[in-house]
């Protein structure tokens, strides 16, 4: 059984300490605010798995002692996660450490320190973009090895999702002004809070052997009253060091929810949704001479977890460390958030020069 401590008691740390107990691992959550610590067992675990978890130990920060763990979630707003990671690397390396999305910042600080102090420690560090693990991308990544597709021509993705379930998540914020969310120096807005898109639209440029997204060209629709500053509607176009272009489209106000991605190919097409209907992923298909071919993926909200945390589970048991969640691919996401943030300022394209590390000086006008 593995010992896993959770920074931070909000939403993702209840859905990853609720995986994690799934696996019967012993799991301690803890946060510098004890009316967190308090939510966390009175309604937000309670209200969505039926029941509290008496096993689930509950500490403010100020009263953690020395103990070892094998899996540190940091699950913290994102303007926190180098600085406490960089921390737990130093005094107290675990056999895994998972940050959750967005990595840090815009601003790149402290970056090129945790690649560092990674590989110094051998710790493995990943990033908490966990539908590159759900079943619907496992079934896409088993149909695309068909090699039905051809050359990939174009890959899009969106993710755009009216951010009210998020805060019906977090019932204690009345609006982004209260949180993070509100502001995109802090990781907030649709570019970090969404980069999933970015993240699985990364992913699938890696399945079909693209390569990394080395150019960015940004148009965002700014929010700034005076009291939040965050990008509502974030939409980059994006071309690879293998020449594939596709565009990315991430915001805070679509409702109904639309969650997707779809590679075109020389040969075919593939297609893969979030929520296709309620409790169902799906992933479609088409070979050019078919119909085309649907696969539903039935799902509860707890399965959007249980697969990155198996995933973790193998990596804690010696598996390979190769990994889609892997330091260097959060890494690569951020350098498109950085870059989408710098395209948007400087009204052209930029390009992301990976040589130069992870970095502001990384990223160049074209």
């Amino acid at each position: 059984m593995f010992k896993v401590k959770i920074y931070g008691a909000g939403s993702i740390g209840n859905h990853l300490a609720h995986a994690c107990r799934s696996k019967g691992w012993d799991v301690l959550i803890c946060d510098v605010n004890r009316e967190a610590l308090e939510r966390t067992k009175s309604d937000i675990y309670p209200s969505r798995y039926g029941y509290w978890d008496e096993k689930i130990r509950l500490v403010t920060v100020k009263d953690l002692k020395p103990e070892k763990f094998d899996l540190v979630i940091i699950g913290t707003p994102p303007d926190f996660h180098i600085k406490l990671a960089l921390d737990i690397l130093k005094n107290e390396p675990p056999k895994v450490l998972l940050i959750e999305k967005p990595l840090c910042r815009p601003s790149l600080d402290g970056c090129q320190d945790l690649v560092k102090l990674a590989k110094s420690t051998g710790t493995f560090v990943g990033v908490g973009y966990n539908h590159t693990l759900t079943q619907n991308t496992k079934k896409a990544e088993e149909i695309l090895k068909t090699g039905f597709l051809g050359q990939a021509l174009t890959i899009s993705a969106r993710f755009r999702e009216h951010w009210g379930g998020i805060f019906r998540a977090h019932s204690w914020l009345s609006g982004p002004e209260e949180s993070y969310l509100g502001f995109y120096e802090r990781g907030g807005g649709a570019c970090g809070e969404h980069s999933h898109a970015i993240n699985i639209w990364q992913h699938f440029a890696h399945l079909t052997g693209m390569g990394k997204i080395v150019e960015v060209s940004a148009m965002l629709d700014v929010v700034d009253d005076g009291k939040v500053k965050y990008d509502r509607i974030c939409q980059l176009n994006v071309k690879t060091e293998k020449e594939l272009v596709g565009n990315i489209v991430q915001d805070v106000i679509t409702e109904p929810t639309q969650k997707n991605l779809r590679v075109q190919g020389s040969n075919g097409a593939l297609e893969w949704y979030v929520n296709w209907e309620k409790n169902c992923d799906a992933v479609l298909y088409w070979n050019g001479t078919k119909d085309v071919q649907k696969k539903l993926i039935p799902k509860s909200r707890p399965d959007d977890f249980k697969g990155e945390i198996e995933h973790l589970s193998d990596i804690l048991e010696g598996g390979s460390s190769d990994s889609p969640i892997s330091l260097e691919r959060g890494l690569d996401t951020m350098m498109v958030i950085a870059a989408a943030y710098r395209s948007h300022e400087l009204k052209r394209t930029v390009r992301i020069n990976y040589k130069a590390g992870y970095c502001p000086e990384a990223i160049e006008p074209e």
